[in-house]
Order: C-alpha cells, then structure tokens, then sequence
C-alpha cells in the first residue's frame, strides 16, 4: 500500500509542476461556473412566469438545476479526463523510464493502482470545488439532498469509467495525443452505445442499453443508489485495469 501512495503522490506533484492541472482545472471551473449560473438564471425566470399561473407553487430545484448542472459535468469529464490520463503512461515510454520504474522492487499491480489514484485524485479535488454550488442552492432554497449527494457519487463513479480507459490506451501507445483520442472516441462509444438499441433486437438492445455509461447514471441524478449500477461501474473499472495490466505485462516481456 505505501508504494501505492508513493507512486500516486509522485504523479499528483506532477500535474501541477507543469501547467496541465491549472489549465485544466481552470477550464473546467470556468464552464462549470458559467453553466451553473445560467441554469440558475433560466430556473428563476422559469419560476417566475410558473408562479402567475400555479398560485405560488415553487418548481423543483431538483430537476430545474441540479440535474441539467450535474448532468453537463459528466460531458465535461468525457473531454477532460483525456488530458489528465493521456501522459501516465505513454510519457513514461517515451521517456523510457517505464523500464527503470517496471524493475523497481514494486509490482505492476502496485504502479498502476498508484497511477490511477493520482487521476482520480485530481478529479476529486475538481469535484470538491463545485461543491460551492449546492452551498449556494442551500443558502438560497430548499433543495432535496439526495440528489446531490446521488449526482457526486454518480459522477465520480463514471468519470472513474473515463481514467479506467485513459491510463488503459495511455499504457498501450507512447503518443499522447493518441492515447488522449482513443480515451474519448471509447468514452463516446460507451456513452451512446445505446443509441443502437432502438435498432436492434430485444436481446441486444437490452446488451447496448446495460453497456451504456450513461444509462447507469440516471438513478444518480434521482438520488437512487442502485447496487447494479454500482457494481456495473466498479466492474467496468476492474476490467480496464485488469486490461492495462495484461499490456504492461506484454510490455515488460519485450
């Protein structure tokens, strides 16, 4: 476990001694900011024009805010997590010191699990700072809890799908620039897998519907923690894991 950590803090450091975790974070937050006030300036005029013909009656910061704001983060993610994930592995190779760091006295399961956690990380600490969005809904409203909590939880477990896939392609390619496509083109593919269902049969259309990211993440926005969904997201990421292993470990055999 301590080599785990050691590896993870390493590369945490390592965002931010170059201009990668400011950018991004930056960005993000920009969006995020920009997103969350227009969704509340579009929710306060809705509401008003709502209260002149329901009597006073208070439309729902759940599905008027929470969900729409929430909802856009995961698209966010699906851009950004590439560029958090694309240089783990791949600057590693082309700076050769994967082999120095796969002879360590650490095992491969170890120097991933590490890697990963730093991504994850980071993405945490972008979460941690929207918190500031539900304060504000707080102070201003009474919004249901359950959602929000569900929407964080959601969005941490899909945007862990995205990393799962980025250190994956990161691990197989010393190109940055193509691990960070093919992190977004199968992001995108897993996003709207679904799509095919409406033309397929039953038995595949339930296959493309329970392969969808983005399907699983809809008990979430509603303040529903399903185990399946759960264990639908822990599996996907299990196995991109279990994936880059199996590369890494052709790799070393070279």
């Amino acid at each position: 476990m301590r080599n785990i950590w050691t590896i993870a803090r390493r590369d945490f450091r390592a965002y931010f001694t170059s201009p990668i975790a400011y950018i991004i974070i930056a960005g993000f937050m920009g969006i995020m900011g920009w997103m969350f006030f227009w969704n509340l300036s579009q929710f306060n005029l809705q509401n008003l024009q709502h209260n002149q013909f329901n009597a006073g009656k208070m439309m729902s910061i759940t599905d008027g805010i929470i969900r729409p704001v929430y909802g856009n983060m995961n698209v966010i993610f699906l851009f950004l997590v590439p560029f958090i994930t694309m240089r783990l592995f791949a600057e590693e190779r082309k700076q050769s010191t994967l082999q120095l760091l796969m002879t360590a006295p650490i095992t491969l399961t170890e120097i991933i699990f590490g890697k990963f956690l730093s991504s994850f990380a980071l993405v945490g600490v972008m979460l941690a700072l929207t918190l500031i969005y539900p304060i504000v809904l707080f102070s201003a409203g009474n919004p249901d809890i359950g959602p929000i909590v569900g929407s964080y939880l959601g969005t941490l477990l899909l945007s862990s799908c995205y990393l799962s896939l980025g250190i994956l392609f990161s691990s197989a390619t010393e190109n940055q620039i193509v691990a960070g496509a093919l992190t977004f083109a199968s992001g995108l593919f897993f996003w709207l897998i679904n799509w095919a269902s409406q033309a397929a049969g039953p038995v595949w259309s339930e296959v493309f519907n329970y392969l969808s990211l983005i399907n699983h993440y809809n008990n979430f926005s509603q303040g529903l923690i399903n185990s399946a969904d759960v264990l639908f997201y822990l599996s996907f990421i299990g196995i991109g894991l279990f994936l880059t292993h199996r590369v890494l470990d052709s790799f070393r055999w070279r």
